[in-house]
């Protein structure tokens, strides 16, 4: 892979095109998953992604994969594979805006992980944003016990902090990945290894989707591929912690789509919960240091 030599602002603003993608992305998935199941959702729509992938694989003229990149690509997709299928099956048991702000603890946690495992700077900042963004989950999770949805909406509320956690450990995987293969290869690796583990249980749990479910697959397995070559291309370019913070715009898509697709409404407590997480996440971030570095490493 080449030296970055673009700025932090272009990098950040393909960051967030592949946010936005993701969001309409999980509207689909949360139709595909209430339809035919979590399982047969997420596997179906992945074997589609490998063709996407194949496509972009080969437009971008990538070559053989490294050794050192498919170590990261299985790595990335085994941890991919168990974080979707614990989101997509708590997404279709809580709101969407809800289940997006649970997920927004992970970009503390990536800060976390990022300083330890990229040894990139983290300060005493942190620990005050996580206390923060800490709180704020329990907001949200105060608010959901205020609405009475019922166990199975606290049951998906729970895996999806989880998945948030091992979301974390992606980001982190992704920026190493970055640096070992382009956005094309990565795209259809991650998708081939996730259908590979998936298939591990196709013989009993595989289904094949109605007619009526295929073009949401299709359009679902297209805008995960165009995101996953978005975010590639992005996290090539710039600091973990600097882009993390585009998560942030994926609260605006899932409150609109939920309610226009759903007909979810987004509680008090939801909105109360995001606005102090996003605070501490980005009180976290904010580096006086990170355009900077970024630009010199971009020389």
């Amino acid at each position: 892979m080449s030296a970055r030599t673009v700025s932090p602002a272009l990098a950040f603003a393909v960051a967030a095109l592949g946010i936005g993608l993701f969001s309409i992305m999980d509207a689909f998935m949360k139709s595909l998953t209430l339809a035919i199941g979590v399982y047969n959702a997420l596997f179906w729509r992945s074997l589609v992604s490998v063709g996407f992938g194949a496509i972009a694989w080969k437009a971008g003229k990538s070559g053989r994969p490294t050794r050192k990149a498919l170590r990261l690509h299985a790595m990335r997709g085994g941890v991919t594979t168990i974080m979707a299928l614990l989101f997509f099956w708590g997404l279709a048991r809580v709101p969407m805006a809800q289940a997006i702000t649970l997920s927004y603890i992970a970009p503390i946690l990536a800060l976390l992980l990022a300083a330890v495992v990229l040894g990139e700077r983290v300060g005493r900042r942190v620990v005050v944003a996580s206390v923060a963004a800490f709180a704020g989950v329990l907001i949200v999770m105060l608010g959901q016990s205020r609405a009475a949805l019922g166990p199975q909406a606290f049951e998906g509320a729970c895996a999806i902090l989880v998945s948030a956690v091992l979301y974390a450990v992606n980001l982190v995987i992704a920026r190493v990945q970055a640096q070992a293969a382009r956005p094309g290869e990565i795209a259809f690796f991650q998708s081939m290894i996730v259908v590979a583990l998936l298939g591990l249980a196709a013989p009993w749990l595989a289904a094949f989707p109605p007619v009526g479910e295929w073009p949401k697959l299709v359009i679902g397995a297209g805008l995960a591929t165009a995101s996953l070559f978005a975010l590639g291309w992005a996290y090539a370019h710039g600091d973990t912690g600097y882009l993390a913070t585009t998560e942030y715009t994926s609260f605006v898509y899932a409150a609109v789509l939920g309610w226009a697709v759903f007909g979810e409404r987004v509680s008090v407590w939801t909105l109360g919960g995001a606005a102090v997480i996003v605070a501490a996440c980005l009180y976290a971030a904010r580096r006086r240091d990170i355009a900077q570095a970024a630009l010199e490493a971009a020389a």
